[in-house]
């Protein structure tokens, strides 16, 4: 038994079951089929938000450039559902059928080889992880070998992030350009666009997202997770122990860029497009404030950031159309200020310790009872009759008690 509640206590288990409940229960059973396409779409976010734990909350690496990834994953994606919409039968009004429209316009007369991998689905999963990874790897091998970080690396991942932007606007008849890619509807002659379908892909999103936090829960409990703390507070102390810390903050980024192009992914699927306006600076700098609100040191904690922050965002943005962007930045800034640990904090360094206290002043409570109990069994009625009386029967049940006593 003891061996069980250790093991729940280590693997958080009592929270990420409350957070199931809420996304795979609560949530669908109370939301018509809009609102919750939307949670799925916040969903998608959080996959970033978790990977940012690891890598900024655990391995003190901060990357203003997630959206890279994010984008990497949802556009291997779209790649597959672009060219699946674009057969022959339904381009036959092109000058060239059988290739995405974009292609077309941009007088583009076959398909170019980076597309052929794509027709096929397996491949297309694989790049979902693979090619964020890769990059990943590039950045960070050639970072971290260098012994850049801090905020030399934060600016670098910010650079990143605006020349992926540009480049995708730039090839127009390869990406889409600022359009992106659209139109997608349909997965392996599946329709998407459906009720059913929308339902299937959330359920999806959700066992992904747990499956995620399951992961980086284990890479938290292992002795990776114990170095990457230990490398985030003294990376020196680490280094001249034998360690490579290197090696360890390039696995943990690739961690988080793999996670990314999985959320992505489902944001292709779920929303049915995907562009450039996903992949720069600002989606990159809001995926960071995602982290930091929930709390960059709780996986779960970055998933109710995530549904806080873009909840706060849908809702001022249909209630207050002009001032939204003031409120949202007004949300942010309070809780960083007042909560410089996020909601995560707020539970475990207020909420936690109180309720804990409360408990103990119970406990004392019942064992003062129970001793005078002891000590006078005649004086104290039983709890029924002590209630009924009020305070006044319960004193004079005690004066009468010690009367009896000193006769």
């Amino acid at each position: 038994m003891e061996t069980l509640k250790a093991l729940i206590k280590r693997y958080q288990v009592g929270s990420l079951l409350l957070l199931t409940l809420l996304l795979a229960v609560v949530l669908p059973l109370s939301l018509d089929i809009f609102r919750l396409n939307l949670v799925g779409k916040y969903l998608c976010y959080a996959f970033v938000a978790v990977g940012l734990v690891m890598v900024w909350g655990y391995g003190g690496v901060l990357s203003l450039g997630q959206g890279v990834f994010f984008g990497l994953g949802g556009y291997a994606m779209a790649m597959f559902l672009k060219l699946e919409a674009s057969d022959p039968v339904s381009t036959k009004i092109q000058s060239t059928p059988g290739i995405p429209d974009f292609m077309d316009w941009n007088q583009i007369t076959s398909l170019p080889a980076l597309w052929v991998p794509f027709e096929s689905f397996p491949i297309a999963v694989l790049a979902v992880v693979l090619v964020p990874m890769a990059l990943a790897w590039l950045i960070s091998f050639a970072m971290f070998k260098r012994r850049v970080g801090g905020v030399y690396f934060a600016i670098i991942t910010q650079a990143v992030a605006l020349i992926m932007t540009v480049l995708i606007i730039g090839q127009q008849g390869y990406t889409g350009g600022v359009n992106g890619m659209t139109d997608l509807k349909t997965l392996l002659g599946w329709d998407t666009r459906t009720d059913s379908a929308k339902y299937i892909l959330y359920f999806v999103c959700v066992a992904l997202l747990i499956g995620s936090i399951v992961l980086c829960r284990w890479v938290q409990t292992s002795k990776l997770g114990t170095l990457l703390l230990a490398m985030r507070d003294k990376e020196d102390r680490v280094r001249f122990s034998g360690y490579d810390v290197a090696n360890f903050k390039v696995f943990t980024f690739c961690l988080a860029a793999g996670l990314s192009g999985i959320g992505g992914a489902m944001f292709a699927l779920q929303v049915g497009f995907m562009s450039p306006s996903f992949v720069g600076i600002v989606p990159s700098i809001e995926m960071v404030i995602f982290a930091a609100v929930g709390g960059r040191m709780s996986l779960v904690g970055a998933v109710y950031g995530t549904l806080l922050v873009n909840a706060g965002k849908t809702l001022f943005s249909e209630s207050f159309p002009d001032l939204w962007l003031f409120l949202m930045a007004a949300l942010f800034i309070g809780v960083t200020m007042a909560f410089p640990m996020g909601l995560a904090g707020l539970w475990e360094e207020k909420i936690k310790p109180w309720w804990r206290l409360r408990g103990l002043a119970r406990k004392e409570e019942a064992l003062r009872l129970a001793a005078a109990h002891a000590a006078y069994p005649e004086v104290l009625p039983p709890r029924g009759k002590a209630d009924a009386g009020g305070p006044a029967g319960q004193h004079a049940g005690l004066h009468e008690g010690m009367t009896g006593q000193s006769a």
